[in-house]
C-alpha cells in the first residue's frame, strides 16, 4: 500500500509540474509578444519623428570645378548656391541667423540664391526684410538671385516690391538680366531669368547679352527652363553660351518614396530632378534646397547648400 501511495503521490507531482511549465512556456510567449509590440511602437514612433529631424540636419556639399573660359584673374573663385528657403513657421529668423553665420564661414566670393524665398509673395519680402536687419552676409564680388514661383506674386507691382526688398538687403535681383561682375581687369556673368511658372522668363535676352567665351553662370529657379536653354544662343549667335546652371524647386524630391504625395516636382522631366548633371559640356546643379514646403520633413533627402570652387 505504501508502495502504491507513493506512487500515487509521485504522478500527481508530475502533473502538477507540468501544469506549472505550460504556463511559464505561455507567459514567455506573452513577454516576447509585448516586446515586440513595444519595439513596433517605438519604429514607428521614429518613423514618424525622422523626417522632422532630418529636415534640420543641413549639409554643405562642397565640389571642385574645371572652365576653360574663367579669367585667370578669377582663378579658385569660391561660390555659394542656396535655393527654396522656405522662410515661415518651420523656418526662423533664429535658423536665419544661422545660415548666414554658416555662409559667412565659407568666405564666399559669391553668394547666389536661387528662389523660393518663403511661402508667398510678402513673406518673401519679409526674409529679405530680416536678412537686412538680423544678417549680413559677406561676398567678395556680390550677391545675386533670381525669383521662384512663391516670391514673384500676382502682378508686376508685388515683382518689384520683392525686387527691391532683395536689393535693399544687398541682394541684386536677376530678372531676365545679365550681370557684370569685375574682377581684377577681367569680368565674369551672372545670368538670371524670371520664374517659368509664375513669370516670363526671356532666356533669350540673357543668352544675346554674353559671348560663349566668357564664363557665365545661368540661374533659374525651376530646371525645366534647362533645354531652353541650351539651344539659346550668344551675341554672335553660338551655343554653349554658359559655363554653370544652377536651379532648385525640386526640393530633390523632399520626401523618398512619397514625393509624388507633395507633388513638388512634377512639372520636372526625372533627368532635372536632383543633383549634378554634365550636358554639352556644362556643369548643372538641381539642388535639394534648403527648407521644406506642403510638409515639414525630409525623408533619405537632407536639406543642403553649395560650396564651389572654380579654376581654369
Amino acid at each position: 500500500m505504501n508502495t502504491y501511495r507513493g506512487k500515487h503521490v509521485s504522478s500527481a507531482s508530475w502533473q502538477s509540474s507540468s501544469s506549472s511549465f505550460r504556463r511559464g512556456k505561455h507567459q514567455v510567449k506573452n513577454r516576447r509578444r509585448r516586446l515586440g509590440i513595444i519595439v513596433l511602437a517605438v519604429l514607428a514612433v521614429l518613423l514618424f519623428c525622422y523626417p522632422f529631424i532630418e529636415a534640420r540636419l543641413l549639409q554643405t556639399e562642397k565640389v571642385k570645378l574645371k572652365a576653360d573660359d574663367l579669367p585667370a584673374e578669377a582663378n579658385n573663385l569660391r561660390i555659394v548656391y542656396l535655393s527654396d528657403i522656405h522662410y515661415g513657421f518651420w523656418f526662423s529668423d533664429g535658423d536665419l541667423s544661422r545660415l548666414v553665420a554658416r555662409i559667412n564661414n565659407l568666405r564666399p566670393d559669391l553668394i547666389l540664391f536661387g528662389g523660393d524665398y518663403a511661402t508667398d509673395n510678402q513673406s518673401a519680402i519679409a526674409f529679405f526684410q530680416s536678412l537686412q536687419k538680423k544678417g549680413t552676409l559677406h561676398s567678395r564680388y556680390g550677391i545675386f538671385g533670381v525669383i521662384g514661383e512663391t516670391d514673384r506674386g500676382d502682378s508686376d507691382f508685388t515683382c518689384t516690391q520683392l525686387t527691391d526688398a532683395m536689393a535693399n538687403a544687398g541682394v541684386t535681383p536677376l530678372v531676365n538680366k545679365t550681370q557684370t561682375v569685375h574682377i581684377g581687369a577681367r569680368q565674369i556673368y551672372i545670368a538670371g531669368v524670371d520664374d517659368l511658372q509664375t513669370g516670363n522668363p526671356d532666356v533669350k535676352a540673357v543668352s544675346r547679352a554674353v559671348s560663349s567665351k566668357d564664363y557665365v553662370i545661368f540661374l533659374s529657379h525651376n530646371p525645366s527652363i534647362i533645354p531652353d536653354a541650351q539651344l539659346a544662343t550668344d551675341a554672335s549667335g553660338n551655343l554653349g553660351w554658359f559655363d554653370l546652371g544652377l536651379f532648385g524647386h525640386t526640393h530633390g524630391g523632399q520626401m523618398l518614396f512619397f514625393s509624388p504625395l507633395l507633388g513638388l516636382d512634377e512639372d520636372v522631366p526625372d533627368r532635372y530632378r536632383s543633383g549634378w548633371l554634365k550636358e554639352n559640356r556644362v556643369d548643372l546643379l538641381i539642388s535639394r534646397g534648403v527648407g521644406t514646403s506642403v510638409w515639414p520633413g525630409r525623408l533619405f533627402c537632407s536639406p543642403q547648400i553649395h560650396y564651389m570652387e572654380v579654376s581654369y
